[in-house]
């Protein structure tokens, strides 16, 4: 019987969630893998099975449907074997935002924000009852990036990464570790969606060493793991600089800057 944590993959199909199945296959994880393209995901299955002999579970599901979503937390809720949860699944930003419909927003925000947030919190409360589990959501450089112009995906990116950090507050005490992995440039789907050319870009990382690297920072319980990011002081900095802001805001009264001339 194997004894480790089964790992529930969302966007699975192709890309990052894909190579994040290969790898943990290769450690010998039984996996769920969920993701809209049914046909995808039995042929990865497929091929993982025959090549680690383990066990794979497919689960088809569009995570902005409401059914999907609640079919893939029960899942999570229920299954024990279940101890790691990859939030990976996600959709880029096509246009600017003067170009966006109210639809388009709305899956966006569906599917970056409120489907990885769900699926935590159906999975949090079996994790820290039993101390232990992980849960890793796939954020973006883009999240502390404004400039770059993709406002609403850079929003819901800049939420997973909050969202790690404030559950990592609350969850680490119970035994539970999360991981927030921000990568940038990463040669995936994503770009063609989005109607980019991926070759025309400048700089960009082949998906199986951005996840490699993500592997690196989960085994050492990273909290925060930028994979591009050379000097990790650089990180460190800007948190104590963040630090040092929240001491400076807790204040009775409005800063002197602010107050009315007389």
């Amino acid at each position: 019987m194997n004894k480790l944590p089964t790992v529930l993959i969302t966007g699975a199909s192709s890309g990052i969630g894909a190579t994040y199945a290969e790898r943990f296959a290769r450690r010998g994880h039984d996996l769920v893998l969920v993701a809209r393209d049914e046909t995808r995901l039995n042929a990865l299955a497929a091929r993982l099975r025959e090549e680690n002999g383990v066990a794979v579970e497919v689960l088809p599901a569009d995570l902005t449907r409401a059914a999907d979503l609640a079919m893939v937390e029960a899942c999570l809720r229920d299954d024990e074997r279940i101890g790691v949860l990859i939030n990976n699944a996600g959709m880029p930003q096509v246009g600017g935002f003067l170009t966006q419909s109210a639809e388009a927003i709305e899956s966006q925000i569906a599917l970056n924000v409120t489907a990885p947030t769900r699926l935590a919190a159906a999975v949090a409360p079996r994790f820290a009852q039993s101390g232990s589990g992980a849960i890793v959501n796939l954020g973006s450089v883009l999240g502390f990036a404004p400039e770059f112009g993709t406002t609403i995906y850079g929003a819901t990116k800049a939420f997973v990464l909050f969202l790690s950090q404030g559950l990592h507050q609350e969850l680490s005490s119970s035994g539970v570790y999360v991981q927030a992995v921000l990568p940038a440039a990463t040669r995936t789907e994503i770009w063609e969606r989005a109607g980019v050319d991926v070759n025309t870009l400048p700089e960009v990382m082949e998906v199986g060493e951005l996840v490699d690297a993500a592997l690196v920072g989960f085994d050492r319980r990273e909290l925060v793991t930028i994979p591009p990011l050379h000097v990790a002081e650089r990180w460190d900095a800007l948190e104590a600089a963040r630090q040092g802001l929240m001491s400076d805001l807790r204040q009775a009264h409005a800063a002197a800057r602010y107050q009315p001339q007389a």
